[in-house]
């Protein structure tokens, strides 16, 4: 596992993991962001090759880790926190705040990368302060992510851990929620997802109202039995909806850690035989099938073509804690963030050829 060349990080020696060409992960700085994520050489992750197109044209949040809080939070409002305070957030997906405001923490250059022991194996830590008033949130607060890579029998295996802390005085209290938003793609074609065969564990999710905010209810999902096989197709079926592991909000805890690991998706083309699953000790995650993704054509600095990425051309799996759980008071807890408490979760992704 290595950190791709930046300004501000150095290259790093690859982890005795990354043995095998044929597997290996490059992490970015910049957002911590997963760049690569190769299985049998093929890389399943969209992205840029250079750190600067990520600056430049990542609206679709390419490999970024989300935060200071994960999609979207109703009139990007936040009320009665803080002894009866409001706080307003950037507007930037119709009358709502989307992945932490207009420059959530998928923009912004981590510390790092720092080679640590974690859990007894190497891993690549970063981390990043988000001061007070940053994209209009309350409080300092400290994130870290550690990222290890490694091999369970024939899977590669990318675990990542995240930790978060309030560590300034400004306020007593503030809200956090992180993920990491890559888009895959087990195809043998770049530019679509078409032909993926998908298992999802639940097919509980938050109905929504028309601006993406849930409604409030769990309920079965429609038209679609999530829980069996289904192939995506050029078009349909098309989702971009949360899906819920856990239907008790009350008992989720702030630091999801110490819970067991869960498989949440699995994915499969037969045009690869590429397969992935994706497991985590959150609540809920997000399925996207990634009917927004536009992005240009474009040229590196040494003059290299880097292909457009259009509709369903990656589609993301993001574990989480319920959307809106920020702006809905009954749902709050699970992100509610005061001093001396710890933020966590912890996502593995699990990828082979056969």
């Amino acid at each position: 596992m290595t950190s791709s060349s930046h300004p501000s990080a150095p290259p790093v020696e690859p982890t005795a993991a990354d043995s095998d060409a044929d597997s290996a992960f490059t992490i970015l700085p910049q957002g911590a962001i997963i760049q690569e994520f190769r299985v049998a050489g093929i890389n399943i992750v969209q992205g840029f090759p250079t750190p600067e197109l990520y600056a430049t044209h990542n609206t679709p949040y390419f490999g970024e880790t989300i935060g200071r809080t994960t999609n979207r939070i109703k009139d990007g409002l936040l009320s009665n926190l803080n002894g009866g305070k409001e706080y307003h957030l950037p507007i930037n997906n119709g009358p709502n705040s989307l992945h932490g405001g207009k420059k959530g923490w998928g923009k912004h250059v981590f510390e790092g990368p720092k080679t640590v022991d974690r859990n007894g194996k190497k891993a690549l830590e970063f981390r990043y302060l988000s001061k007070d008033g940053e994209e209009g949130y309350p409080g300092s607060v400290e994130c870290r992510v550690w990222y290890t890579a490694g091999k369970e029998g024939d899977k590669t295996a990318l675990t990542v851990e995240y930790e978060v802390e309030l560590v300034g005085d400004e306020v007593e209290e503030t809200v956090v929620g992180v993920t990491n938003h890559s888009y895959f793609n087990l195809s043998d074609n770049p530019s679509t997802i078409e032909g993926t065969i998908v298992t999802l564990a639940t097919n509980a999710y938050l109905p929504l109202d028309p601006t993406g905010i849930p409604t409030g209810s769990i309920e079965p999902y429609p038209s679609l039995t999530t829980t069996q096989p289904f192939t995506l197709g050029p078009s349909d079926p098309d989702l971009d909806d949360c899906f819920i592991m856990n239907p008790n909000p009350a008992s989720i805890p702030l630091d999801s850690r110490p819970l067991p690991l869960r498989t949440l998706a699995t994915l499969y083309h037969p045009s690869t035989s590429l397969h992935l699953e994706v497991l985590s000790t959150e609540p809920a995650f997000q399925f996207y099938t990634g009917k927004y993704i536009d992005v240009p054509e474009l040229e590196t600095e040494k003059g290299e073509t880097v292909p457009a990425r259009g509709p369903r051309s990656g589609m993301c799996v993001e574990p989480s804690r319920y959307v809106n759980c920020a702006g809905r008071q009954e749902w709050r807890g699970m992100c509610l963030l005061r001093k001396g408490e710890v933020w966590g979760a912890t996502n593995v992704y699990r990828a082979w050829k056969g």
